[in-house]
This record gives structure tokens, C-alpha cells and sequence, in this order.
């Protein structure tokens, strides 16, 4: 075969394998029955070898699809797949990320005895039970996070088990809802089973395992490539965290790189201890996060594989933020130390690639959660919310998005206030609070909400003490801020809190704005 034929050959496999992760995830969102899968897609379908490698993805979500290679594997792990089993776990001692995301499991039999690959979906559940509606509150451990819930066989031969899935719905306050997402995840991995059963028919078992297998070896190709144009050296960048939620405040995250050719170690041990609330991010996420920042610098726009990590070295302090001892709580480890983790990688490639890599954008997800524990009127409502993206050497940040570690659609009104008794007030730009600078950073957002019931508000968001850095000379955007309206009378809420509100009370929330890049010039910024 001809180096063109075996080039254009990966291309179709590569694109043969990316569409049948995205029509996972297509079966999954028109399955659904929560808004926050349906509307938001805060969900990711990928497709892994049969050890556990991840080597093919639809363009989801980067901090679901980055660490899941490690719920297949403590999946694998836990149990002995035969065919029509699936295996759902959350635990984020296990290879979960935090407990709303729900991991389902499923293997794909061509004709062996043990499975030739494994098809996975994880999805946000709005609410998965703990101490707080929408399991996204200031807890300080993970006990008050929600269900625990480590690998368990869901389905048999294709059917739930319903004594699995009684012990979950008793543990929710949305039962209905779970039930029903959960069901659609099931139907997401079939189909995902179906099409590779499909590719084997037309192709054959052993051609399509030696293409997936190919598709992480040019991810590692990719991946030495690029390392190989940033100079050797040792680069260091540090940013801080707000806050836990406990009184703990600026919390580093501090990373060292070492570049040596084709391979780079990037040690996060000087990092902050792990903290009493629940900004503790397990390794899985940190991975999330670097291969995101290279697959950033890479110019081809293919997605990112397993084979990308193998020329990277990444060190952690165990009992750290980045490394947690089992039982601390992760909720916002999985949202927010995620997007800070992305400002250090970028802060420390922005020094040994200069003009490669934008100013700090919001680096938040600016969480809302809004729910009710009240019987048959208990609800769970769940947002992140978007801000400015960070100006670059080419031009001005974008305003008003999703940025890094989600890549989330916002709930339209319409749907949300049809589906919980909440009514939007505000949703517009913040207006200039992006950074100043030679081009602009975004701006963010403003958004208020009033309850039609009484409820209980959580709000886990960042950036509103340290704003998003500048680069080159450009200005740090304008930092978030919260906010509650009580019988006319509005007073600030802090980064991270939970409150119980009532009827016609308003929650309020600016989202900060991206960095600038470059020196402001006398005839204004763009």
C-alpha cells in the first residue's frame, strides 16, 4: 500500500469512527428527558480499545472526554463483560470525575470471546441526591456530594436491572428524570454497538481494531511534533483558585514544565494541599486539562486520542487539590479547578510559544443550581453559565460563550421556564468587561433569575477575586460578581454559597470578562 492510500485509509477510519461517537451522542440528547441533557448536551460519547484506550471521540465535552478513559478501565477492572452488559459508575475514587456525571459502559463483541472494543457515554445528571438539590452545593466532603455509585452492572442481556435501578431512584429527588436519561444513555452505547458492528461487517474485526490502534499512533505523532517545534527548556506558571467555599482562600496551582525534544514532563506537586471544600480535582481531570492545552496548539483540528498522553510525563502530589485522598469533595473540581487548571497550562505555553496562546479567558463555569427537596413538587435545575473568551495576538475574544473544559449550550428560556417554576429576568452582555488591551478580551455575562417557588439556591463559581489574566501588555478582565434580591433589598453573595431563597426572591450573576492582549494603543482598543 502506497504511504497516499495508507494516509487517506486513516483519514476514512478516523472519520468512520468520530461519526458513530456523534450519532451516540444525537441518540442520547433525542433520548433524554432532563433539559440539561436535552438542551445543554452536557454530555460525551467515545469509543475505546479493548484495554481501556480512548481512541476515538465525538467534539463534546473536553473535561468528560479526557478523563474517561479511566471509568472504561475501572470498569474493566470491576467486572467481566459478557455480551449485553453495561456498567455505570460515578465514584471519583474510581474513575469518575465528580458524581453528577454518570458514566455507562458497554462492550462490543465482533465474534470473540472477550470484547473487541467498548463503547461510553457520560452524562450530568441534574441531580443524583446529597446534601443539596442539584448536588452542587458547599459541602465539605463527598458524602454530601450525592449517590456514590462505583461500577455496577445496570443491564444484562440488554435490560436494566431494576433492583440497581431502585437503589438509585431512592436516592434522587428527580427519579423520573434519572430514570428516563438513564435509559437513554443505555440506548446511546446500543447504537454505538450497533455501528461498530456494522464497520466490522464491512470491513472486517481485524482491519477496524488495527485502524483504532493507528489513530493513537498518530496521536502520538501529533502530539511529539509539536513538542519538537517548542524550545527545550523549563517554564514555570502559577494562578490561584478564589477560594473552597470554607474560608480557605488563593489557592495555588503551580506547574513546572520540561521540555526535552519529543517529550515533556509538567509537575503540578507544588500545587495547594487539598482543601476542606470541594474544589479537590482528581488526576483524571488534570489530564482533561493538559492534553486539552496542546491539542489547542495543534493545527489539523482533529480530536484528541489516548496516544497524544504517551510522550507527556505529568507528576502529582498525592493529598493534594490535584490528587485528593478518598472521602474529600470534588463537585467543583470537575468545573472550576478544570478551568484553572487550562489558565496554568496556557500560562506556562504562552512563555515557550509566545503570540501562540490567548489571554485567561472567565476560567469559570459559574455553576447555578436551583431545587426543591418537597415531595411531588421536588425539582432540580442546573446551569454553567458562559463568559468572555481571552483576546489573542490575532484579534479580540468572543463574548458571551462557553469556554475550555465545557462546551455546553446554554438552557434556552423558553425551556427553562417551562420545565421549572423559574422565570428569567436578565440575559444580556455585561458590557465592557472584557480586558482592555490591543485587541479585547470578551465580555460576560449577565443574568437574573426569579423563583416562583420557594428553593434552595447553590452557586459554585470563580474568578471573583483574581480576574482573568492579561498577555503582552493587555488588561486583566473585569471580575464576576453574585448577587440576591430580597423584598427589594439586594445584597452580595460570595463565589461559592448555598441559601434557602423564597417565592419572588432573585438571583443575580455577572460572569467576568477575558483577558486583553496587548498594549491598549492611543487610538483606543479593539
Amino acid at each position: 500500500m502506497t504511504a497516499a492510500r495508507e494516509n487517506l485509509e486513516k483519514e476514512v477510519f478516523r472519520a468512520l469512527f468520530a461519526s458513530v461517537a456523534e450519532e451516540m451522542g444525537v441518540v442520547l440528547q433525542r433520548s433524554s428527558f432532563s433539559p440539561n441533557i436535552k438542551e445543554r448536551l452536557d454530555y460525551s460519547c467515545a469509543l475505546f480499545t479493548q484495554d481501556g484506550k480512548l481512541f476515538a471521540q465525538a467534539a463534546h465535552i473536553p473535561v468528560h472526554l479526557g478523563s474517561a478513559p479511566l471509568s472504561v478501565r475501572a470498569a474493566m477492572a470491576a467486572h467481566e463483560f459478557v455480551e449485553g452488559d453495561s456498567v455505570l459508575l460515578n465514584d471519583p475514587y474510581q474513575g469518575g470525575t465528580h458524581l453528577p456525571d454518570m458514566t455507562l459502559v458497554t462492550p462490543v463483541f465482533l465474534g470473540q470471546r472477550r470484547p473487541s472494543f467498548f463503547v461510553a457515554n457520560r452524562a450530568h445528571h441534574a441531580d443524583v441526591g446529597g446534601a443539596h438539590p442539584g448536588s452542587m452545593g458547599t459541602t465539605s466532603d463527598v458524602f454530601g456530594e450525592g449517590i456514590r455509585v462505583p461500577p455496577v452492572v445496570l443491564a444484562r442481556d440488554g435490560r436494566m436491572q431494576r433492583d440497581v435501578m431502585r437503589l438509585l431512584l431512592a436516592n434522587v429527588r428527580t427519579p423520573v428524570e434519572r430514570e428516563v436519561d438513564l435509559r437513554a444513555q443505555l440506548a446511546a452505547n446500543h447504537c454505538g454497538v450497533r455501528r461498530m458492528q456494522a464497520l466490522r461487517d464491512e470491513y472486517g474485526r481485524g482491519r477496524i481494531a488495527r485502524a483504532a490502534d493507528q489513530m493513537m499512533d498518530v496521536g502520538e505523532a501529533r502530539m511529539k511534533a509539536l513538542l519538537r517545534r517548542i524550545p527545550n527548556g523549563r517554564y514555570e506558571f502559577e494562578d490561584v483558585l478564589d477560594d473552597d467555599g470554607f474560608g480557605n482562600e488563593n489557592l495555588p496551582i503551580r506547574l513546572e514544565m520540561t521540555v526535552r525534544g519529543s517529550r515533556a514532563c509538567l509537575d503540578f506537586r507544588r500545587s495547594s494541599p487539598q482543601v476542606r471544600g470541594s474544589l479537590n480535582a482528581n488526576p483524571a481531570i488534570v489530564w482533561s486539562a493538559v492534553l486539552y492545552g496542546f491539542q489547542c496548539l495543534m493545527e489539523d483540528g482533529r480530536a484528541p486520542n489516548e496516544g497524544m498522553a504517551r510522550p507527556l510525563d505529568v507528576r502529582l502530589e498525592r493529598g493534594s487539590i490535584l490528587d485528593p485522598l478518598p472521602g474529600a469533595a470534588v463537585a467543583a473540581g470537575n468545573v472550576e479547578t478544570s478551568q484553572r487548571l487550562v489558565d496554568v497550562v496556557f500560562g506556562v505555553l504562552a512563555q515557550a510559544v509566545p503570540n501562540k496562546i490567548p489571554a485567561a479567558s472567565q476560567g469559570t463555569m459559574n455553576n447555578l443550581t436551583i431545587g426543591s427537596s418537597v415531595g411531588d413538587s421536588a425539582f432540580s435545575y442546573y446551569e454553567t453559565t458562559g463568559g468572555g473568551a481571552g483576546a489573542s495576538a490575532d484579534g479580540p475574544g468572543e463574548s458571551g460563550l462557553q469556554v475550555h473544559m465545557t462546551n455546553t449550550w446554554n438552557t434556552p428560556v423558553e425551556a427553562l421556564e417551562l420545565a421549572y417554576p423559574l422565570q428569567v429576568e436578565r440575559y444580556t452582555l455585561a458590557r465592557g468587561s472584557g480586558g482592555r488591551g490591543r485587541h479585547r478580551g470578551g465580555d460576560g455575562i449577565e443574568r437574573v433569575v426569579t423563583l416562583l417557588r420557594d428553593a434552595t439556591v447553590s452557586v459554585i463559581s470563580e474568578r471573583r477575586l483574581h480576574a482573568p489574566w492579561g498577555l503582552d501588555g493587555g488588561q486583566p478582565g473585569r471580575p464576576g460578581r453574585n448577587w440576591v434580591v430580597q423584598r427589594g433589598t439586594t445584597r452580595p453573595r460570595p463565589g461559592k454559597f448555598t441559601e434557602e431563597l423564597n417565592e419572588g426572591d432573585q438571583v443575580g450573576m455577572r460572569t467576568p470578562g477575558g483577558g486583553g492582549h496587548g498594549k491598549p494603543t492611543r487610538k483606543g482598543t479593539r
